[in-house]
C-alpha cells in the first residue's frame, strides 16, 4: 500500500496553481492526544469558520488511519433507529487570512496507525502545492494556574526557526505523536516545520479553553506571516474566564487550590530569575481530574440555567 492511497489531492486548484508569490503556509492541527483544553481543535475550527470552511483540496483515507475501537465515533439513536453518524475526517482546506493571503489547514483526527505513511502523504501535499513552511499547534495539561500567562513550548526541525525561549532545559523523554514524527520526517526531507505547544491548567484540560486557542493563533500569525481576526475568540475567552471566576467565588476549596498553584508558579518564576533551584515548594494538591470534574458540573449548571431562561423568554 503506497502513501498515494492514504490521501487524495485535488487535481485542479486554480487559487494556488501558477501563483506569482512563492510563500505558502500550512497549519497542522490533529485532534486527540495533544489537545488539552480543546485549545488547538478550537483554534482550527476558528480558522475554518472565518472562511466558511474554505475548500477541501486534499482528503486522507481515515479508514486506513483510524482505530475505531479505541476512539469510537459518536452516533445518535433516535427512538428506533441510528442517525447522524459523526465520521472522523482528516482533510486539508484552502483558506484565506484577513488580508486575502491563501494558506492551508490540515485538520482532523490524529492517525492511530501508519504514521510513517501519513508523514509521506503529508509530504506529497506539501510538494504538490509548494508549501514553504508547516506550523503545528497543540496543547498539553500542566500544573499551572489559569490566572497566569499561558506558557508555550516552541519547537522546530531547524534551530533557526525556533522563536521564543523554551521553558525546558536538557532532554525529556515523552510519548510520541504523529505531529512529532511529522516534524522529524519533514526536516529529513528538507521541508521547514515548526510548532507551539500551549500549557493548559490541568484542572481545565477537559473543558474548552478559548484563551489558549487565541494564544496559539497569535503564534500562527507570526510564524505563518498571516493576519487572523481573533476578536470573536477573545470574546469567548473573556466569557469563559468570567465563568471560572464565578465558580471560584462560590467554591473556596477549589479557589484555595488555584491559589496554591499560583504560589507554586510564582516561586518557580522567582527561582528561575535568580538562577537558584527551579523546584518550587511542594504543595498537596488535588488531581487535575478531580478539579476538572467540579468545573464541568459547574459549567453544565450554567448551560441548564441558559436553557431555562430561553424557555421562559
Amino acid at each position: 500500500m503506497t502513501e498515494t492511497r492514504l490521501v487524495h489531492i485535488v487535481d485542479d486548484v486554480p487559487e494556488l496553481d501558477g501563483r506569482a508569490e512563492s510563500d505558502l503556509t500550512m497549519v497542522v492541527v490533529l485532534d486527540g492526544f495533544l489537545d488539552a483544553g480543546k485549545a488547538s481543535g478550537r483554534a482550527a475550527q476558528h480558522l475554518a469558520d472565518l472562511c466558511d470552511g474554505g475548500s477541501v483540496v486534499a482528503t486522507f483515507d481515515v479508514d486506513l488511519l483510524h482505530d475505531y475501537r479505541a476512539r469510537r465515533p459518536a452516533v445518535t439513536f433516535a427512538q428506533d433507529h441510528y442517525e447522524a453518524y459523526d465520521a472522523p475526517r482528516l482533510v486539508v482546506r484552502l483558506l484565506r487570512d484577513a488580508g486575502g493571503t491563501p494558506y492551508l489547514l490540515l485538520h482532523g483526527s490524529e492517525p492511530d496507525v501508519r504514521w510513517e505513511g501519513f508523514a509521506r502523504a503529508v509530504r506529497s501535499v506539501i510538494e504538490r502545492f509548494g508549501v514553504t513552511r508547516t506550523v503545528q499547534i497543540a496543547s498539553v495539561p500542566m500544573a499551572v494556574p489559569h490566572t497566569r500567562p499561558i506558557a508555550l513550548t516552541p519547537h522546530a526541525n531547524d534551530p533557526a526557526l525556533v522563536s521564543g525561549r523554551s521553558p525546558w532545559s536538557g532532554e525529556l523523554r515523552v510519548p510520541s505523536s504523529a505531529q512529532a514524527l511529522l516534524e522529524i520526517r519533514l526536516g529529513e526531507w528538507g521541508h521547514p516545520a515548526l510548532g507551539f505547544v500551549a500549557h493548559i491548567p490541568h484542572y481545565l484540560g477537559q473543558l474548552e479553553y478559548p484563551k489558549a486557542a487565541a494564544v496559539l493563533l497569535e503564534q500562527v500569525e507570526r510564524a505563518g506571516r498571516l493576519t487572523i481576526d481573533l476578536s470573536g475568540l477573545r470574546a469567548e475567552a473573556e466569557d469563559r474566564e468570567a465563568e471560572i471566576e464565578t465558580y471560584l467565588a462560590a467554591n473556596a476549596e477549589v479557589a484555595d487550590v488555584v491559589a496554591a498553584l499560583e504560589r507554586q508558579y510564582d516561586s518557580f518564576a522567582r527561582a528561575e530569575e535568580s538562577g537558584s533551584s527551579l523546584l518550587a515548594e511542594d504543595q498537596a494538591l488535588p488531581t487535575g481530574e478531580e478539579i476538572g470534574r467540579q468545573f464541568e458540573q459547574f459549567l453544565a449548571g450554567l448551560d441548564d440555567d441558559d436553557h431555562r431562561d430561553d424557555k421562559q423568554g
